[in-house]
This record gives structure tokens, sequence and C-alpha cells, in this order.
């Protein structure tokens, strides 16, 4: 079926169709609030169906106010616009239910009348509503310049119309120039933390790039921090600047002299480093330069003197490593070996043989074929893992656990990355050669493949190499740990995690939920306990030595609670404004969040190193819910000024706590309440 001419206009059936609209609207406002849900399906019918239509979006542009004073959003989370995130709309505008792209285009049409001044919204203002809006069409940029698929045609139907009309009539509405700025401060905004997955910046990229080079599209003042991103991509350097073609560069290359060699590599390190993308230009250019001496080689991966007596000192492997890895198909692998150099693991006596074993490992039947699934064919399964590998060690806080509810397994891998390189490498090779990983709980060995299954009912695949073939068994290992303690009373996160991660997992546990209950226990000496452990102020001005796993209660924006998320607190420092931080990794793939209660949580600016999150130690303690420690090393509770403590537990109580008070504390409050106090 074509929807590509699902705004046809047909004399005065948009006409026709606003009379039933507005009459329907008509009634759903009259009608009692129970009754509205029923009241409400019909309004959404019609304003579908006056979407499809030829001026459809203006004219419900034109009622947003009344359609939201009618209740159209009521009992749904649309009803708070306050509230709304941008990134949410994606998946609503790409849905196969109707009544949601419906919402969905009234909300964006009632903020679009915001941003213009058409409607003055109480809980929204104008710049908000701008602001949200240029958001969401940088977000789905797709719809508005990506030609529709088939997956989309066969979810959507002539649905999909309905979305890609939606986000042709905001962009005509709030600019280009606006998408494009919002866009490339969200690709600046992810690219600091410095993700191994690439995939989807370097799509926004490519969207930038069609943008630019369409003469309709005004880039204004956007035209230059847009060129900034695309010639990481397509052309780093004066030899490449046109995108001539790989095999044209090489050429060009072949025919340079030893300043015009130097001047590529110079060029390529600065975009790479710049940005943390690597264009394909680069990869070409690192294998030519294997044989051409190290002075090059490490002007091309732009290292520091760490970085280059590391390359010296293991030239054999590094050249191993870059024949085998880097190739035009796998660019990011050039920027994980130069970050991994410039870390100085190899150092490590161990990582030497166990990364030469890892170039030459044979690897299952079935890890070649997930490999192959996923990135395809184009480099060689080998080729792809191996690139993961150098990511992976190069950035151990660039791991993502995806869309998968694996916080605990894509923790582990960025810490072992971080703080035991070889058993991380130990692990990958018994899980791609033998297709099974053999862990031991309290010293009995368990098996990833005996186990019973682990938290993932199924694993979405939008992982990186590495996390792709370990995921699978680790998740298995953790659920099988769960259950050999699952009789005993506690948390049983306590006895899993120093087995599963390792040594210097503090033995040491504390936890604020009953279990059982689900209730706040002790509060006052839980984060008295943990000011004690971990603020330098407290502790004897002790830093953190080995990164730690600790648990915290996951609010959205409105400060509900959605859920425990294991996270690694990775050090405690004072920020440029002498603010005590707490610095740690979110395994979620975008960890700038807003969790509430004035809880946004900052991935830059305040000392941030690429791929830390960070929040001052009170707000961060607000939502810790179990962390680990040294029982041999803690003393007594700090002594944390009253006012300092209160605040903390007060934000406790305002959000993820608020229903988890002690009984006692319910009794008390429902007491007052029943007096009037």
């Amino acid at each position: 079926m074509d929807y590509s001419n699902a705004q046809q206009a047909a004399p005065g059936k948009l006409e026709g169709l606003l009379v039933k609209l507005d009459d329907a609207v008509a009634q759903l406002a009259r009608a009692k609030p129970f009754a509205k849900v029923g009241k409400a399906h019909l309004v959404f019918d019609l304003a579908r169906r006056v979407l499809m239509q030829t001026g459809g979006c203006e004219a419900i542009e034109e009622r947003a106010q009344e359609l939201e004073e009618s209740g159209v959003f009521q009992g749904t989370d649309w009803a708070h616009p306050q509230i709304l995130i941008p990134t949410l709309t994606s998946q609503s505008l790409r849905s196969p239910s109707a009544d949601t792209v419906a919402l969905e285009a009234l909300s964006e049409l009632r903020l679009l009348a915001v941003a213009t001044g058409r409607y003055c919204h109480p809980y929204v203002s104008s710049e908000q509503a701008h602001h949200f809006l240029a958001q969401v069409l940088a977000i789905n940029l797709a719809l508005l310049f990506g030609s529709a698929g088939e997956a989309e045609r066969e979810t959507q139907g002539r649905l999909a119309g309905v979305s890609r009309a939606l986000v042709q009539h905001l962009a005509d509405r709030i600019g280009y120039e606006h998408v494009i700025d919002q866009l490339i401060a969200e690709i600046w905004r992810l690219l600091n933390q410095r993700p191994i997955q690439t995939g989807p910046v370097k799509q926004m990229i490519t969207q930038i790039a069609i943008c630019s080079s369409d003469p309709d599209i005004e880039l204004g003042a956007s035209g230059q921090g847009a060129y900034r991103l695309i010639s990481s991509l397509f052309g780093p350097t004066e030899a490449s600047r046109e995108d001539p073609g790989l095999n044209v560069y090489h050429e060009r290359l072949a025919a340079m002299d030893q300043r015009g060699l130097q001047a590529e590599a110079m060029g390529c390190a600065r975009a790479m480093h710049d940005t943390g993308l690597v264009s394909a230009y680069h990869a070409e250019l690192l294998r030519f330069l294997v044989d051409q001496g190290e002075q090059l080689l490490s002007e091309a991966l732009g290292l520091s003197s760490t970085g280059r007596d590391c390359l010296l000192c293991y030239t054999d492997l590094v050249h191993a490593l870059i024949r085998e890895a880097v190739t035009p198909e796998t660019p990011q692998s050039v920027y994980g070996l130069a970050l991994m150099l410039e870390r100085g693991i190899l150092y490590n006596p161990a990582m030497g043989p166990a990364l030469w074993r890892q170039v030459n490992l044979p690897l299952s039947r079935p890890t070649r074929e997930q490999l192959a699934l996923v990135f395809g064919d184009s480099a060689s399964p080998r080729t792809r893992l191996l690139e993961g590998v150098l990511c992976v060690m190069g950035a151990p806080l660039g791991v993502g656990q995806g869309n998968n509810p694996t916080c605990q397994s894509a923790r582990a891998i960025s810490m072992w990355a971080y703080t035991d390189p070889d058993f991380l490498l130990q692990l990958l090779v018994w899980a791609a050669r033998d297709d099974e990983i053999i862990m031991h709980f309290e010293g009995k060995p368990v098996s990833s493949v005996a186990s019973a299954g682990g938290v993932a009912r199924e694993l979405h695949l939008d992982l990186d190499a590495v996390s792709l073939i370990l995921v699978p068994h680790l998740d298995r290992l953790y659920g099988e740990m769960g259950r050999l303690c699952a009789d005993r009373d506690g948390d049983p996160h306590r006895w899993i995690n120093p087995e599963f991660h390792g040594w210097w997992c503090g033995r040491g546990f504390s936890i604020n939920v009953d279990v059982a209950t689900g209730r706040l226990v002790d509060l006052d000496n839980f984060l008295r306990h943990f000011y004690a452990s971990y603020h330098p102020f407290y502790n004897g001005n002790q830093p953190l030595i080995h990164p730690q796993p600790a648990g915290i209660a996951v609010t959205d924006s409105a400060s509900r609670f959605i859920g425990w998320h294991a996270i690694t607190i990775l050090r405690v420092g004072l920020d440029p404004e002498q603010t005590m931080r707490v610095y740690f990794f979110n395994p979620n793939n975008d960890s700038a969040q807003d969790w509430g209660d004035g809880i946004k949580v900052s991935t830059s600016g305040h000392d941030e190193r690429h791929g830390e999150s960070s929040l001052p130690f009170g707000e961060f303690a607000s939502r810790l819910y179990i962390f680990h420690y040294d029982p041999l090393e803690h003393g007594a509770l700090a002594d944390v000024r009253p006012e300092e403590l209160q605040a903390v537990m007060d934000q406790v109580h305002r959000t993820w706590g608020q229903d988890r008070l002690p009984a006692a504390e319910l009794q008390a409050d429902e007491g007052q309440s029943s007096t009037g106090e």
C-alpha cells in the first residue's frame, strides 16, 4: 500500500470532518469524568482522519486549547506536558496503534500552539514548548527526510502518513535551522559520553549531511557546526576533504611524501579525539602507515608520551591488531586502540599474551553466526570481535546495556575492563570459543550452559560485539547465583556481587529497604554509613581505590519510582565549584537523565571524564539503596550535619520512598492527617 499520498485533498472532505470533530469534542467536554474515556476514542479517530487531509495539522493546531480543555488527554501520560520526554515520541509516532499515534500528534500540535503564542498554557511556557519540539524534530529527522521502509509499511500502513505529515508541519512552523541546531547539540551531548556503539550518532550525522546538500534547506548559523561533524566522518583531512572514496584516497597516500603523510596523520587524529568518531579514511590511513614507521603511526593515533612508549614496547602486537581489527568497515577500532595504549594496560604482564591469543582465537560456529547476524558480513566475525575488544579495553565506560534489562552484566563488563582486563579477556575466550563460562559461587562451580536462565527472557541485539557474546552467559550466571542464595534472608546482591565481580568488591553490604515488605528501614544509619565509607570529609580523606557496585532507585522526571538499577561508584571528589560529587558509571545508554525533584544527572561540566555521570553527594545518596564497603575498614557512623542529613532524607521521602515509609511512620502520618495537623 502506498501511503505517501495520505494527505490527498478531497473537496469539502476536510470541512466535513472538522464539523464532526468539533461536535465530538463538544460531547467530550460535556461528558462526566468517568465517561470521557469512551468519548475520547471517537475524537482520536476523527483527529486521525483530519490529519490525513491537506491542512489537517493546521486545523488541529487551531483547536489545540479546546481539545485539551475537553479532557482528550485525561488519564494518559500526555495529560502532563511538563513531564513529557522528547525521546519517547519516536516510539509513539511509529506505533501500530491508531489511538497512540493520534494522541502523540494532538500533544505535539498542542505544544506547537503554545510555542507560537496561540495557546497560553498554565504549565508550559512558549520557550519550553519550542525547545521540546526542536528536540522532537531532531530525534525524528528520519520521518522528515528518510524514505519509508517496508517495516514501517507493515506495522503502520497509512498511519505512517500521519506521523510524517505531523513532523513536516512542525518543521515548517519551527524552522529547519532549529532542527539542525538541536540535533547538533544532541549529538555532541551523546558523543561527550564516548559510547562504544556509535551507529545511531553516525545515522544522525548522515541526516545532517543530507540536509546540508539540499539547496532548499537553509541551515543558517548551524552550517559551521554541522560541517565539523560531517567532516569527522566523511572528510577529516585535506586529502579526503571532498569524500573521494577509499581507492582514490589510497592512491593519494601512496603519492605523498613524509610531510604530507604527517599532515594526514595529525588531521585524522585531531578529528578522532575531538569527536570520538572515526572515519573510514582514518582506518585506511592507519593500515597504510603500518609499514611507514612508528612515528607516523603514533601521530595517526594521537598518542601522548604514555601511548607512544606503549606502542614502542609492543610494536609487533600493535601491528597485528591493526592488520586484524582495523578496516574501513570497523573504523572505531582505531579509537579503541589509541585509548587502550593511552591507558597503559599493556604493561600488565598478562595483557600482551591475552591479546595475542585473541588475535588468533578460533571462534565457535554459534559465535560466528551471531556476529554475522548482527553486524553483517562486510568484515569477518573475528575482525568484528577484535574491534569490540579494542573499544571495550580503550573505553570501559562506553559499554551500554542496549534495550535489555541486563544492567548487572553490562556493569560487570565495564568494571572488568576498567579494573581486571585480562580476566575479561579470559571470559571472552570461554564464551566465544567454548560457548560456556564457568564461574564459582562460594566454591561451587556455576555453568552458564547449565543455568536455568537469567533476567532477560530474550536479548535485544543492540550491543557491542563483546557484550553480544558475553551478556547471555553473564546474565544466566548472575541468575543462577541468585537462585543459589534465594532461601537466605535479605537481598541476594549481598552474596552475589562479591562472588560475581571479584575480590576487590567490598564484602560489607548495606541496604535501606526491607526485601520482604519493600519498606524503608533505618534510613538515618544507612546514610551515615554511606558518608563514613565514601565521603572524603568523613572517611579520613581516603580516595576510592577500586570501583564498587551499587544499586539505585531510578525515578522519572516526575519523581515517580521506575525500578532498581545497577551502577558503579567510580570516585568521589570536589568539582571545580568545590561541591563534593559522586562520579559513577551508568550502563544505561544515555546517562544524562532527569530523576525529578531537581536532580539532573550531569555528564559534563563538573569535571566528569568521558563516560562518567555525576551528582552532588547528597543528591546521589537520596537515590542510593544498596552499597558495598570493606567491613575491616568501616569505622564509626559519620557525624553528618543534621540539616544536610535531613535534606537527603526528605528527598527520599518525596520521591521513590514516598510509599515505602516504615509502618510506624506511616501510622503517625495517618494519625496527623486524621486530626487535621
